[in-house]
């Protein structure tokens, strides 16, 4: 029968307790902790205030897009709507679906 030597133990006790700290901050909830601010991809957008380089955080907006954005905002005033983007040459309906959920007004 096989018998582990305390090294061995130790070694072991040691990799499993590793394993579930590993774990533990992977599968820890949003929020729990204040040194992981929420991800660019989870953040809303407000369209009405963000700058060119914030808009450009959006998926499917370069610079030039943004920027479009911004001059439309400043043209036409604050978005009332966020379906107002498709107005800005550039967003057609595909890429409004993949941004609607990602900003705010």
């Amino acid at each position: 029968m096989y018998q582990p030597t305390p090294t061995r133990s130790v070694v072991l006790w040691g990799l499993l307790l590793s394993l579930a700290v590993i774990l533990g901050h992977l599968s820890a909830p949003a929020g729990w902790t204040q040194a992981n601010p929420p991800s660019a991809e989870t953040q809303l957008v407000n369209i009405n205030k963000a700058n060119v380089q914030e808009l450009t955080s959006l998926p499917g907006i370069g610079p030039k897009i943004a920027q479009r954005i911004v001059e439309y905002r400043t043209q036409h005033g604050p978005f009332k709507r966020k379906e107002e983007l498709l107005n800005v040459q550039g967003i057609g309906p595909k890429k409004f679906e993949r941004l609607k959920d990602r900003i705010t007004l």
